[in-house]
């Protein structure tokens, strides 16, 4: 019998609402991180948050559509949504910003107005 992996569900499902959300707003960026996520898991984007520090300014919004990691530190208040965090990268950004999934930005900002994508 296969193993069910609840994971691939929970992706799968994601997946399908930025399609949706994508179409009902007329909206690229949601399509864009639509295809990004249905990559193969080695082809998605991990980024250190020392690379966050590097490309953002202060008080930005951006999205990771793969891992962020807890490498380096932050200087300045940023936004971050991504797919999943380590534990050390959600604390260091929730110290300075905010850490968000990616569920919680499309109900926040669904028209996906003053979001970049890093990674």
């Amino acid at each position: 019998m296969a193993k069910i992996n609840h994971k691939n569900n929970e992706l799968a499902g994601l997946i399908a609402e930025l399609k949706k959300l994508s179409i009902e707003k007329k909206v690229k960026i949601w399509k864009r991180l639509a295809e990004d996520l249905e990559k193969p898991t080695r082809s998605r984007r991990i980024v250190n948050i020392y690379k966050l520090n590097k490309y953002t300014k202060n008080d930005e919004f951006v999205v990771v559509p793969g891992k962020v990691l807890g490498t380096g530190d932050l200087a300045h208040s940023v936004s971050v949504a991504a797919y999943s965090f380590s534990d050390d990268a959600f604390k260091k950004i929730s110290e300075k910003g905010k850490a968000l999934t990616i569920k919680e930005v499309m109900k926040n900002n669904p028209e996906g107005k003053n979001i970049r994508i890093i990674g």
